[in-house]
């Protein structure tokens, strides 16, 4: 089977095998005939397996080939790393015809997404916020809308947009084209389909001998410490044939440090969480996708957004909140039919949780064994050569010997000649100061400071302190010697 053959025009054809894109999947085989005649469709895969495609390329065929300027079609997504992916896949497709497509998501000016707008774009993928928002201020009109999508449709469902997708389902046309697509189809999804689809054909694109998990997908649990999982995943980093590799965590917090921990054990890693500015997070992204870094540090909301084919490795930090949380962190590797490994820690706190997703996706793996980074089996399940420890030979020079790296005048600053040092003469000017006062007003027989009368020695009196003195020279004695320097 063949694009071609299942309809698909011959420059859409001609644009996907440019990018080595040559056999449709399972859910673009059962989607794209039905697509292309208007009719409404519930798509249902697991991640990885060509949703977009097999919604894009019909909406890009319906448009036509030089489709006129204004919004025709909308793809609405919960996050900004999703809408970004999804635009570059629908302008993979449309590389042939002159379809403008545009971005409109939060985190990013409003000036270059009105002025895409302004220029006729005539697809429009968007997060709900940023799309509601341009539409109440009349920079987007929906009107004319022919077919809408919601892509990830369960993910919105829990970020809370319901309400959202309603106010936007409204503001379009009855007779549009709507398709719903997602790896996980909760029955508020179906209710919604029900109430904003016409006669819908619910399309689930899975074997049914495969189970709910994907089959290239090898999963490891184990049950880990937390103080040694900095090490585990370090050295689990060194196994052999590994390529890119996502670390999920729980927080954004998390996710700052483990970069911070990963990078001073000499490895190469960058991050995706909300406390990021858009700008960061699209920064970070690209340099995954090409290759600069090869680590990925992500929170739960980006997950749906990382479609990178060539992640060879997922690590589970934290144990997901549920089963489908599971299914889309793990479904970041294994993508487009290659192999992945998805690691997952489970702390001791956190067994019910295991339990839980472990009956649900029927992994049979009720008991994750018990591993620390010493354990001979880490090395056996992951392929990871004899020997490795959890730095690289590249680790950062420890801060001594960075400090015996400066140059000379970069020392000399740190150890007293610079700031530093001023402030050292500074303190030891007003130290003998002090002692002078303190020698002026004192009792020889006790060494005490007498309180200095306003004006004299400062507004406040000198706090009473204690000093050992040294021979029987008494305070006055040692108040002289230090007080010459000052003077000079």
């Amino acid at each position: 089977m063949t694009f071609t053959d299942l309809g698909i025009e011959t420059d859409l054809v001609d644009a996907l095998a440019s990018h080595g894109i040559l056999e449709p999947f399972p859910i673009q085989e059962q989607t794209i005939p039905l697509a292309l005649t208007g009719q409404d469709i519930i798509g249902q895969a697991k991640t990885g397996t060509g949703k977009t495609f097999g919604f894009g390329l019909p909406l890009i065929q319906r448009l036509g080939t030089d489709p006129e300027p204004g919004v025709k079609a909308l793809v609405v997504v919960p996050t900004r790393e999703l809408c970004v992916q999804v635009t570059e896949d629908l302008e993979l497709a449309a590389k042939n015809r002159p379809t403008k497509i545009v971005s409109i998501y939060g985190g990013k000016a409003y000036e270059g997404q009105i002025e895409q707008l302004k220029a006729g774009a005539q697809i429009v993928v968007g997060t709900p916020g940023r799309l509601l928002d341009l539409a109440s201020q009349r920079l987007l009109s929906l009107a004319n809308v022919e077919v809408m999508v919601l892509d990830e449709a369960d993910k919105m469902l829990d970020l809370g947009f319901l309400s959202d997708i309603e106010r936007l389902f409204s503001q379009t046309k009855p007779t549009r084209h709507t398709m719903l697509f997602s790896a996980t189809m909760p029955g508020p999804i179906v209710a919604l389909a029900r109430r904003f689809m016409t006669r819908p054909i619910h399309i689930r694109a899975t074997d049914p001998d495969e189970g709910l998990t994907q089959a290239n997908i090898e999963h490891i649990v184990y049950r880990a410490h937390a103080l040694d999982k900095d090490e585990v995943i370090g050295r689990i980093l060194q196994s052999e044939g590994r390529g890119k590799t996502v670390i999920f965590t729980r927080t954004k917090r998390a996710a700052a440090k483990i970069v911070e921990e990963l990078t001073d054990r000499g490895f190469s890693a960058g991050a995706v969480h909300g406390d990021m500015t858009q700008e960061a997070r699209e920064r970070s992204m690209a340099a995954f996708k090409a290759g600069k870094k090869d680590i990925l540090i992500a929170t739960d909301v980006a997950a749906r957004g990382i479609d990178v084919n060539d992640v060879t490795h997922v690590i589970n930090h934290t144990v997901p909140d549920d089963h489908d949380a599971y299914l889309h962190r793990v479904g970041r590797t294994g993508r487009a039919g290659k192999t992945g490994i998805a690691v997952t820690f489970v702390d001791w706190a956190d067994m019910h949780k295991w339990a839980l997703i472990n009956k649900a996706l029927e992994m049979n793996i009720p008991e994750p064994v018990e591993t620390y980074s010493s354990s001979p089996h880490l090395y056996t399940d992951l392929n990871i050569p004899a020997g490795i420890k959890g730095r690289l030979k590249s680790t950062p020079i420890p801060k001594v010997e960075r400090d015996a790296a400066r140059p000379p005048r970069e020392r000399t600053r740190r150890d007293g000649a610079g700031r530093t040092g001023e402030r050292s003469g500074e303190r030891t000017e007003r130290g003998g100061e002090r002692r002078e006062r303190g020698a002026s007003g004192s009792t020889p027989s006790t060494g005490s400071t007498a309180a200095a009368p306003a004006g004299e020695g400062g507004t406040t009196a000198p706090r009473r302190r204690r000093r050992r003195r040294s021979g029987g020279s008494g305070g006055a004695g040692g108040g002289q010697q230090s007080a010459a320097p000052a003077a000079d």
